[in-house]
């Protein structure tokens, strides 16, 4: 059964193995070089790990299948110009062999009660360009595009 929770501190091994295989697997995505040069947690991810779970502005959802970790989102509440909380799903992921079967989603419901417990008015997660999948994901979860990110290498590539 798929299902979503609150990771805790028990869980820090499962999150730094499942933060590694999203790295692993954004690198080769068209846009994913930029974003990996750009985290500052890759480097230590025992450290983000902690990170993500120590925080207050963070929540951690876990992903599972029968119990089994399988996925994990990162979400950020922090305060909008006007005052109000914002949430930024800074990081989702699923294993491939896990996906399509409804963990993404649970993980999703998840983040969004969160959201909302916490008095969030809104709710926005980042889809690589190119990443068709992930931007219907996104989509079928209620959200719309609102902005998109250009970037241009200036070392020749």
């Amino acid at each position: 059964m798929e299902a979503a929770r609150l990771a805790t501190t028990a869980d820090s091994t499962d999150l730094e193995a499942l933060l590694a295989a999203s790295r692993r697997e954004m690198a080769d995505k068209r846009g994913g070089e930029v974003l990996t040069r750009l985290d500052q947690g890759a480097a230590d991810l025992p450290a983000r790990a902690r990170e993500c779970l120590a925080s207050p502005d963070l929540t951690v959802g876990l992903g599972t299948i029968d119990g089994v970790p399988v996925g994990y989102g990162v979400m950020r509440i922090s305060e909008a110009a006007d005052g109000d909380p914002h949430a930024v799903v800074e990081e989702l992921f699923v294993d491939p062999e896990a996906r399509s079967v409804g963990v993404g989603e649970a993980l999703m419901a998840f983040l969004v009660t969160e959201a909302e417990e916490r008095g969030a008015l809104g709710i926005e997660a980042t889809a690589l360009p190119g990443d068709r999948a992930t931007k219907n994901f996104f989509e079928i979860q209620g959200m719309v595009a609102r902005t998109i990110v250009v970037h241009r290498w200036l070392d020749g590539r």
